[in-house]
């Protein structure tokens, strides 16, 4: 297992080859992953994409000019790693990037044990593995991370937060916090015309207040907890509407759980999220636990309010003036926010005014991918690939 073999070369100065791997291929990490890869193909690099071929990144950073290796690995750590190991080793041998750089808690896992910093790695969880769980599997995840961090040449975090606690649970790699930033091309400014004409398009009730949640459907989002404050909702706007854009592991029991409500409309996957957030007259992000969400600031960046859990990771990125934050373990106090913005639309639109400009002042995507590009390039430049382990 491991034990990355490939010939000693030096670097390709100012053009290197970079290696960027992800097991998740949709929503957040995707999008920021995807960022990265514009930059360093108008730089002129060699770009080469590892993910499973489900979802939409390989396709979308194919269309960007980046080669894309199909890499299936399974979700959660498990018996597959030893396997997924020896296959990275063999794809990283015949890529033979000069820097790889691992995206997410699965690829640090078997991206480093392959690779074991015989290419300078860079490892950004976008998450913490051991925020995921509790008792002996975050314990587990925790003494991984300390351990891995012999192998990491530079960990990239979203936020100070998950710097923070990574460096609390012993994390000692070089660290730097590189914010999320929102492709500002992409999201645009929607007025309340633009809104309706969204509605149409999605096959929506036009002139229904509309709540919009995007995100994987799982434990981690708690869109559970959103179905649970939706009865009192529909009590308070009897015609309020909720859509849930995205799919995951809890997908059959979020429909389940909604089978018996009023008003809400599961649209499964979708890649026109910018649609979405048009369509909205609220978004809701109620997580358990975020590296540093981008989809908030996101709907910031379409002039959306937005109701947030109040948790690490999503509190540096939303202002209080630019909608709220709550307990995410409190299903009424969602609803509270959420009538309040539904039946006062003039508070919902002037905070998503200040979002919108808050986003615009301090969240470009293409700031943050210039800095990954230069983190990435002095660590090629700095040290050539080495052998052994």
């Amino acid at each position: 297992m491991g034990g990355l073999s490939r010939r000693q070369r030096a670097p390709h100065p100012g053009r290197p080859r970079v290696l960027h791997t992800s097991v998740p291929t949709s929503e957040g990490t995707a999008g920021v992953l995807l960022t990265y890869v514009r930059d360093q193909v108008e730089r002129g690099w060699s770009v080469t994409v590892a993910c499973p071929s489900e979802g939409w990144l390989g396709y979308s950073a194919r269309e960007l000019g980046a080669e894309v290796r199909w890499f299936d690995a399974a979700r959660e750590p498990g018996p597959s790693v030893v396997e997924e190991v020896g296959r990275y080793a063999r794809l990283v041998a015949d890529v033979e990037p000069d820097l790889v750089h691992l995206h997410s808690s699965k690829a640090g896992l078997f991206g480093r044990m392959a690779v074991r910093s015989q290419v300078p790695t860079i490892f950004q969880p976008h998450g913490w593995s051991f925020l995921a769980g509790s008792g002996p599997k975050a314990v587990l995840a925790a003494r991984w991370e300390r351990f891995a961090a012999r192998w990491t040449d530079h960990l990239i975090c979203v936020s100070d937060g998950e710097a923070a606690v990574g460096r609390e649970r012993g994390v000692l790699a070089p660290i730097s916090v590189v914010p999320n930033g929102v492709d500002l091309e992409r999201f645009t400014l929607t007025d309340d015309d633009e809104r309706r004409d969204a509605r149409r398009a999605l096959d929506l009730v036009v002139d229904a207040p509309t709540v919009v949640c995007i995100g994987r459907l799982s434990a981690q989002k708690g869109q559970q907890v959103l179905l649970e404050a939706w009865s009192a909702v529909r009590r308070a706007c009897p015609g309020a509407r909720l859509v849930l854009v995205g799919s995951g592991p809890d997908e059959q029991l979020l429909r389940e759980q909604a089978a018996d409500l009023e008003g809400v409309q599961m649209v499964g996957p979708r890649t026109d999220v910018p649609s979405w957030l048009s369509a909205a007259d609220v978004v809701v992000f109620p997580s358990q636990y975020e590296g540093a969400a981008l989809a908030p600031m996101e709907a910031m960046a379409a002039g959306r309010s937005v109701i947030a859990s109040w948790i690490e990771g999503i509190e540096e990125s939303l202002p209080y003036e630019c909608g709220a934050m709550v307990r995410p373990d409190r299903p009424e106090d969602f609803a509270e926010a959420i009538v309040r913005r539904l039946t006062e639309p003039g508070l919902a639109d002037a905070e998503g005014m200040r979002g919108w400009r808050h986003v615009l002042a301090t969240r470009d995507a293409a700031e943050a991918a210039r800095r990954v590009s230069q983190l990435a390039l002095s660590l090629v430049e700095s040290r050539p690939p080495r052998r052994g382990p």
